[in-house]
């Protein structure tokens, strides 16, 4: 037996798994690049406008640093600079989850110990995590490099390859992290740290450079997809930048993976005091989740900076385009293109909000399947009160998330703070049904729950993609986002905003009241 023994069936075994989340994830992905020709020829169909565009993009240092710098007029050149940065952190995400599932994941929950048990090779773990990962990466990349085929086979086949490569950086990254690290949810935290990190040092660079060259901007994997210059005179050098990345990274994940026992890490958990300090499962639950709402916080405060600081420009961004002009008020209301954008912009961070709430409930599912939540019932604990920690944590944290996104536009626009704030909470009714279908679904199938994920990447792919496609509006009401006001600007509405809480509370009690009945697994 060698140390890879097993490797193909426990690959089968891990796309098995995963045969929902890899499909939504990389759809939602492929979807959003390959929408973008036909929105950006709508938008600019003449070559004066997309000379234009580039001028305003070398001229706005925020606009860089949001989506990077655009280095030609091709619509293939303009897609890769719209949706290059964001493609390649979802493919990242997309990556580490995975990397993590089939590796910290299975340790933590004690089935690696039983499979190890079996004729299965010490590195067949950790092989297959990274091939169902590299999965994942080709398949997107296949689809990217199809669909833009286009607009330029060599550029296609670089911005596929790229998106792939940035993938792998990540998942072979998380594969080091899960080897350093005792607990699931740490090795996803820290690795998506890291991902945070990368995009801050591409965006600082790319605001102080026109053309990408800071060196900010090189030490970033997602400054090299960019710099990568796919449908603008390729880099084909820069692929090797991935590939030397991924085979040190994946050496040094081998290396570690062989001199450690299955379950534990280099970096163990340090030991709680002698005398407990958690006095209520509330207390527990914010123990567990407060560094994903300090990481999540930071985030919205920052976003909200930078699109207020994009704010006073877009007038002159989107000039006498009338197809962008029509998007933002598709997106934000009819009440001039200032406050369309402010209204789009805080729409967005909305649908991004719905992710952590997502997120935040679905730490129940976990907690159950690890083992961990049985201990805490077998005290003087119900199940709703337990359950109420976490979704307390999940629906305050969304409210205190949109706030300070409020606060971080106050910061960048400086101007209109109340009615963007209220803009900002507004969004929160429509997070809260997605967090109250996260809900429902673990609360009643609990092995579904995992399809909360499903529901939030098809409410954030409409709110998205559907204004720059045009689809007809009874598309776009199928997302609560829908139905919400459209602030600053717009009226403020109750009537719809009363209805989505009121859905939201329904769904949670009809969750809870399904898992006060059902068996608890573990």
């Amino acid at each position: 037996m060698t140390s890879l023994t097993g490797t193909g069936t426990l690959l089968r075994f891990s796309l098995r798994r995963d045969r929902v989340m890899i499909p939504v994830w990389v759809a939602v992905n492929a979807l959003m690049v390959l929408s973008m020709p036909n929105t950006l020829g709508g938008l600019y169909s003449t070559g004066a406008e997309r000379a234009d565009l580039l001028h305003q993009v070398a001229t706005n240092s925020s606009l860089r640093a949001l989506v990077g710098p655009a280095f030609d007029t091709g619509l293939g050149a303009l897609t890769a600079w719209r949706v290059g940065v964001y493609a390649g952190a979802l493919a990242a995400v997309t990556a580490l989850l995975v990397v993590v599932r089939h590796t910290r994941d299975e340790e933590e929950s004690g089935r690696q110990e039983l499979i190890a048990s079996g004729s299965v090779g010490r590195r067949a773990s950790l092989t297959a995590a990274l091939l169902a990962a590299a999965v994942a990466s080709g398949v997107l990349a296949l689809l990217v490099t199809a669909g833009l085929a286009g607009q330029g086979a060599t550029g296609a086949l670089a911005f596929g390859l790229g998106l792939a490569g940035v993938g792998m950086v990540f998942a072979t990254l998380a594969a080091i992290v899960a080897q350093l690290t005792e607990s699931a949810r740490l090795a996803r935290g820290l690795t998506a740290g890291l991902l945070g990190a990368a995009f801050v040092l591409r965006a600082a660079g790319d605001a102080a450079r026109t053309d990408g060259s800071s060196v900010w901007t090189w030490v970033s994997p997602l400054g090299w997809l960019e710099n990568l210059r796919a449908f603008a005179g390729e880099r084909w050098w820069v692929l090797g930048l991935f590939a030397v990345a991924v085979v040190v990274q994946g050496a040094v994940a081998y290396a570690l993976a062989g001199r450690r026992d299955v379950g534990m890490s280099f970096l163990p958990t340090r030991p709680g005091p002698a005398t407990g300090r958690l006095g209520s499962a509330g207390a527990l639950a914010w123990r567990l989740q407060r560094g994903g709402v300090l990481g999540w916080s930071i985030g919205f405060f920052l976003a909200g900076v930078i699109y207020g600081g994009l704010t006073d420009g877009v007038a002159d961004l989107v000039g006498d385009n009338e197809q962008a002009r029509e998007i933002f008020e598709r997106m934000g209301g009819q009440s001039g293109i200032t406050d369309a954008f402010l209204a789009s912009m805080t729409g967005m961070l909305g649908l991004v909000a719905a992710l952590y709430v997502v997120a935040s409930v679905l730490r129940l599912s976990g907690e159950e399947t690890s083992g961990r939540a049985e201990p805490v019932l077998a005290n003087a604990v119900g199940r709703l009160r337990w359950a109420a920690g976490h979704l307390a944590i999940a629906f305050g944290g969304a409210v205190l998330i949109m706030f300070l996104a409020g606060l971080g536009f106050a910061v960048g626009y400086g101007r209109q703070v109340g009615p963007v704030l209220g803009a900002c909470l507004v969004q929160v009714a429509g997070v809260w049904v997605i967090g109250g279908a996260a809900v429902l679904l673990y609360g009643l199938m609990p092995r579904a729950a995992v399809a909360a994920w499903g529901v939030a990447g098809a409410v954030l792919l409409i709110g998205w993609i559907g204004p720059a496609l045009d689809v007809p509006q009874a598309v776009l009401d199928v997302s609560p986002f829908g139905h919400l006001p459209k602030l600053p600007g717009g009226p403020m509405e109750w009537g719809p905003v009363l209805v989505l809480l009121g859905a939201a509370v329904v769904l949670v009690g009809v969750g809870l009241a399904g898992l006060r009945r059902r068996d608890m697994t573990s």
